[in-house]
């Protein structure tokens, strides 16, 4: 599914509706990786992410640290949202010193993954695939899989 959006406003909205839409996989985390240029949208797509699951703290790119854990409400589907940034890696057995193959056991994480071209060969297949692209007039097309 394909959907183009004009807006922050509606960029917001497409994100927050699919965050409603998610919940946890049988066995293991769910997994959702995020493939786009840089300034695409992967990291503002995931502050929605962590808005509509009640993350209060700022949510910034974790480019330099890699990953950062937030604990969410026992209202939530899910106990932890984990976003890696894996920009910086370069092979998949990089996430093995932040836990990664632990995490993934867990169906209470739900992992946002981004960049995910970079440590391709360490990923299970995700629950979802997003794609996000720019248009030139500033419009976003975002791309599930």
């Amino acid at each position: 599914m394909r959907k183009s959006v004009q807006t922050l406003a509606e960029f917001e909205e497409e994100a927050t509706h699919f965050t409603k839409s998610l919940s946890p996989q049988k066995e293991g985390a769910s997994l959702i990786t995020l493939s786009g240029e840089l300034g695409a949208g992967k990291t503002a797509f995931t502050k929605v992410v962590a808005e509509t699951l009640g993350v209060t703290e700022i949510v910034n790119s974790p480019t330099f640290v890699i990953e950062k854990i937030y604990m969410l409400s026992d209202r939530q589907l899910f106990k932890r949202l984990i976003h890696i940034d894996a920009y910086r890696l370069e092979k998949g057995s990089e996430l093995a010193p932040l836990g990664f193959d632990e995490s993934m056991k867990d169906a209470e994480n739900l992992i946002l993954l981004e960049w995910p071209e970079k440590v391709a060969d360490a990923l299970p297949v995700p629950a979802h695939k997003i794609s996000i692209t720019t248009g030139s007039d500033g419009s976003r097309i975002i791309s599930y899989d």
